[in-house]
């Protein structure tokens, strides 16, 4: 495959869909490349138990509302991926798979998009490519010398792989919460966190969140005094099933341990613990690889921006890595905002 188009989009998950629903609105000619097998993006490896922090109403992608799940308040993972699924379909979005983008380089009036099925030259490009590809592992002393399995939030499907087993589990934010609900009731479980866990209040969910972190960037936008936004709140979602573990006693946390041993982890003052396993459920960094040709990248990593818009290669935008590219961008209801901004800038890019 390979072709010339207006725009290209890579990454055909929650974010490119919403572009490609913004560019088809505006009569823009592009293509989204997705290197997964099929649609639903990340939602596609999350765990079996996975709940989303907003009700299906809440969850929604711009143009069509999430459909309810029934039973469910908080629509599981598998809701979600059948929704983008229908969503594509509903909106006939040419969403090309697997396609995996190897990079984009400059031509002239044009990008160069090369993937390993082909060559596309467009006026723009949307990266969308998320982060669920790059998990971020802390440097943590001895993580080599651990003799048990170490796995990431990625790795994770349930607690049916844990059973009786000694397990830790690293991370003080929603996945880490959401994982070790998960296995309280099915492993030995010890649950380590930077600092002691923030939950936020019960009736406190993702359209709460969505409002503050809007709330922030106006208040930043208008040069008004920063609000602290969602981390002013605190780190995690009480969802049913954390708080079902947490009024149980079994979402009891333990300060971050020292280094890692042969059989388990250490403290520093000396106390140890034994461990079958050790899950990493501490985040992740955008998946930007494809865009190392441009040479984007500024002090400390990041690629300067304005809104969407990269500022040293105008006719690039990326979309959906959080606050970053726009407020809760990294979220389904939050997206639908910057993906608009973006595909009207584009527009005007393409009859100026």
């Amino acid at each position: 495959m390979s072709g010339t188009l207006d725009v290209v989009v890579i990454g055909g998950g929650q974010a490119g869909l919403a572009a490609g629903y913004h560019l088809r609105r505006l009569g823009v000619e592009f293509a989204v490349l997705d290197a997964q097998e099929a649609p639903g993006g990340a939602w596609r490896h999350a765990w079996d138990s996975l709940r989303l922090f907003s009700p299906a109403a809440y969850s929604s992608l711009p143009g069509w509302m999430m459909p309810p799940q029934p039973t469910q308040t908080y629509p599981e993972a598998a809701h979600v991926v059948a929704y983008l699924r229908e969503y594509e379909r509903r909106y006939e979005l040419p969403v090309h798979r697997p396609v995996r983008v190897e990079g984009v380089h400059r031509d002239g009036a044009a990008l160069r998009v090369e993937a390993d099925a082909g060559t596309w030259r467009a006026r723009a490009v949307v990266c969308a490519t998320g982060t669920w590809s790059r998990p971020f592992l802390p440097s943590v002393p001895g993580r080599e010398d651990f003799a048990g399995v170490q796995l990431h939030t990625v790795d994770y499907r349930g607690p049916r792989d844990f059973a009786g087993r000694k397990v830790i589990v690293v991370g003080g934010g929603n996945s880490g919460a959401q994982i070790a609900a998960d296995l309280a009731g099915a492993a030995d479980l010890i649950w380590v966190t930077p600092r002691e866990p923030r939950f936020l209040p019960d009736d406190v969910d993702g359209r709460v969140l969505f409002d503050v972190a809007t709330a922030r960037r106006r208040a930043l936008d208008e040069g008004r005094t920063d609000t602290g936004g969602v981390a002013s709140l605190g780190d995690i979602v009480a969802v049913p099933p954390v708080r079902a573990a947490r009024e149980a006693g079994l979402l009891k946390a333990q300060p971050m341990f020292d280094r890692l041993t042969a059989t388990g982890v250490a403290w520093a003052d000396g106390s140890t613990a034994d461990a079958d396993a050790v899950i990493w459920c501490t985040g992740f960094r955008p998946a930007l690889s494809p865009l190392a040709p441009l040479g984007l990248r500024g002090p400390r990593g990041r690629i300067p921006m304005r809104g969407t818009r990269v500022l040293a290669e105008p006719r690039l935008h990326l979309l959906g890595y959080g606050d970053w590219t726009g407020p809760a961008s990294a979220t389904l209801i939050g997206v639908g905002r910057p993906a608009r901004r973006a595909a009207r800038e584009i527009a005007e890019l393409l009859v100026s």
